[in-house]
């Protein structure tokens, strides 16, 4: 496997990144060549504080950085040589088979159309995997477009189906459309329509779902548009980060509350990990041709590492070539739906 990180768009620059590879190639032997790309004499710089010399590193340079303040479109024209356009290049090109980058999620999903969409796939989503009481869900579109319409979110249920079931483990994934209310009369337009279209697909559709039923085991694949669910996924590790700072200023109010604290380490410890967005490295956007993985532009050492997990187990995975089969499949099924004229008149 080999993987084009992105060094320089994070908010914690070079240095992280280079220490998140050196965990991810000590612990996957699978990967065989890490591409970083980004300023050279930087990369160098930190690979030798790191004491990293891996025969399967090589630097790609690139004279420029898109900042998080960068529009996406207009830094993906101007910045040619920045260091994300130049590792979603290396994946075009066929020198890697997934790019890895922490920097403007605007920018990466703009810049990786140059990877094209997979065939009948009429826009990519964003696939966020996120904890629930006793298993993970995913959620999509997780921010790559503010606005959507029903086919799209339709097609974003059958990759969440497939993402679940290949990379989560559910064999037969309860999918959901998130709505302000269970009832059917409940919701929008596009919530309404997209329900109608999934009902009508190969999947394990359980109708609408709402906030409250995210987080109890009550669903698998979450489908909204990006607007939506890039609320829904920043209001969660927001709300994660508070609990956790919460719990800490009681625990440590007295001595009798500390020694309890101490006592229930191991359990915090547990609670910790499985809130921690880090454990999940990053996004994965779907419907392109190739891998592409959104690593959190605050990510440290860890989630750079795991964000390399999450490439090589897509990669491992093969996805996008059972994806391909399933949207076709279900275009198939939307067809006389969709366009009642040409279904009738082949």
């Amino acid at each position: 496997m080999r993987l084009a990180v992105d060094v320089m768009g994070g908010d914690h620059g070079c240095a992280v990144v280079v220490e998140g590879l050196k965990q991810a190639l000590a612990t996957d032997l699978g990967i065989t060549e890490a591409l970083l790309v980004g300023n050279q004499s930087d990369i160098q710089a930190e690979l030798s504080r790191a004491a990293l010399a891996d025969p399967r590193i090589q630097i790609v340079h690139a004279t420029e950085v898109l900042t998080m303040d960068d529009k996406p479109l207009e830094g993906i024209r101007k910045k040619k040589d920045s260091s994300m356009v130049r590792a979603i290049e290396l994946v075009r090109n066929g020198k890697a088979d997934a790019v890895i980058s922490p920097g403007n999620t605007g920018a990466l999903v703009a810049g990786s159309m140059k990877l094209g969409r997979l065939d009948g796939v009429e826009r990519p989503a964003i696939a966020c995997r996120m904890p629930s009481r006793t298993n993970d869900f995913v959620l999509l579109d997780g921010g790559a477009n503010a606005t959507a319409e029903p086919l799209h979110l339709a097609q974003f249920a059958v990759m969440g189906n497939l993402y679940a079931r290949e990379i989560l483990g559910h064999a037969r994934p309860r999918v959901g459309v998130l709505s302000n209310g269970s009832e059917e009369t409940k919701g929008n337009d596009l919530t309404r329509e997209t329900a109608r279209l999934c009902s009508l697909l190969d999947l394990n559709f359980i109708g609408y779902v709402e906030g409250f039923d995210l987080f109890d085991d009550a669903v698998d694949v979450v489908v909204t548009d990006g607007f939506t669910g890039n609320i829904v996924l920043k209001t969660a590790e927001s709300l994660s980060k508070t609990i956790g700072q919460m719990l800490k200023q009681q625990l440590m109010a007295n001595p009798l509350r500390q020694l309890g604290a101490a006592l229930a380490r191991g359990a915090f410890d547990g609670l910790k990990q499985r809130l921690d967005p880090e454990v999940y490295g990053g996004a994965v956007v779907l419907g392109l041709n190739g891998v592409v993985i959104k690593a959190h532009g605050s990510a440290r050492e860890r989630a750079i590492a795991n964000a390399l997990r999450v490439a090589a187990q897509e990669i491992k995975h093969n996805l996008n070539q059972t994806l391909v089969g399933q949207i076709a499949s279900a275009n198939a099924a939307l067809a006389s739906v969709l366009n009642p004229v040409a279904a009738t008149n082949p």
